[in-house]
């Protein structure tokens, strides 16, 4: 019975890795269709901003999500996916800093540096990226095994990476309202992981571990 457990669990994680693959890279596979038939909006450089930037978006909330699936409904699968959908965050980062580089400015260094300068939310796409950089190259077993215990400590940087993309967003958007969304969705997701609400939701899941109440004979 446990093998066969076992093998289900294997097989289910596999499947879902699967899934997240297609599903990760839809958006460019819609992108790169949309652009080919010329299906873009009146800005192309705009629209294929604010498509890179929502996916990548999209899919590090997911990323993050893995863990507090776990802890909430016990799913542990989940927290397999969390690396597949970093990654993937990553990839929809770098295409939308290559569309803000390349497309919008030209490869321009002086124009550019100007817009780091003088464009706060530039200022915090780039730091997000910066901070993501070295956990997508960190990201293989090889470098977990080298780095150690500093690998978890290196890979907490995502929580800021996180806030920084959504602070991005919020100063790019005309209309506050979704990135104030995934403001607040991103605070749900960070105080799941504080240790005291971790322990309260373990044991929330586990209440038969829960101390006996007085009066009650112990076994």
């Amino acid at each position: 019975m446990g093998h066969t457990a076992e093998h289900t669990g294997t097989t289910r994680t596999g499947w879902l890795r699967l899934a997240v693959h297609g599903l990760a890279l839809l958006p460019l596979g819609l992108l790169l269709l949309d652009t080919g038939l010329g299906r873009l909006s009146v800005n192309p450089i705009q629209d294929l901003t604010l498509r890179t930037g929502k996916a990548a978006l999209v899919l590090l909330m997911l990323s993050l999500a893995c863990t507090p699936l776990n802890l909430l409904l016990g799913w542990k699968w989940a927290l397999a996916l969390r690396k597949p959908l970093g990654l993937y965050s990553f990839l929809y980062v770098c295409l939308h800093l290559l569309v803000f580089a390349v497309a919008d400015y030209g490869l321009d260094p002086g124009l550019i540096g100007q817009a780091i300068s003088e464009k706060r939310y530039v200022v915090a796409g780039f730091a997000s990226f910066l901070l993501l950089l070295p956990l997508a190259l960190s990201s293989t077993r090889a470098a977990m095994r080298r780095l150690g215990r500093w690998w978890r400590r290196l890979h907490r940087l995502v929580y800021a990476a996180a806030a920084l993309a959504v602070l991005h967003y919020l100063w790019l958007a005309k209309v506050w309202r979704e990135p104030a969304l995934w403001g607040a969705l991103l605070l749900v997701l960070l105080a799941l992981r504080l240790p005291g609400v971790r322990r309260r939701l373990a044991r929330w899941r586990s209440p038969g571990e829960r101390r006996p109440a007085a009066g009650r004979s112990q076994p």
